[in-house]
């Protein structure tokens, strides 16, 4: 998969990307919650914030 250099995709991507987790948060019973899927959480917002990461040392090196 090519990596993702257009400002208006990146901005795409990491919206859907916020989405996917939000949905996901929103699904999460509070009464059931298990420490792994806490992790899950922790694990997309990293993921989430790696990806924004790149994006912008993208930017910087143009």
């Amino acid at each position: 998969m090519n990596p993702i250099t257009n400002k208006e995709q990146q901005v795409t991507y990491l919206k859907e990307r916020l989405e996917i987790f939000l949905e996901v948060l929103d699904a999460i019973d509070p009464e059931t919650t298990e420490l792994d899927d806490i992790d899950r959480l922790i694990k997309m917002m990293d993921d989430l914030e790696d990806k924004m990461d790149q994006f912008q040392s993208r930017e910087s090196n143009k």
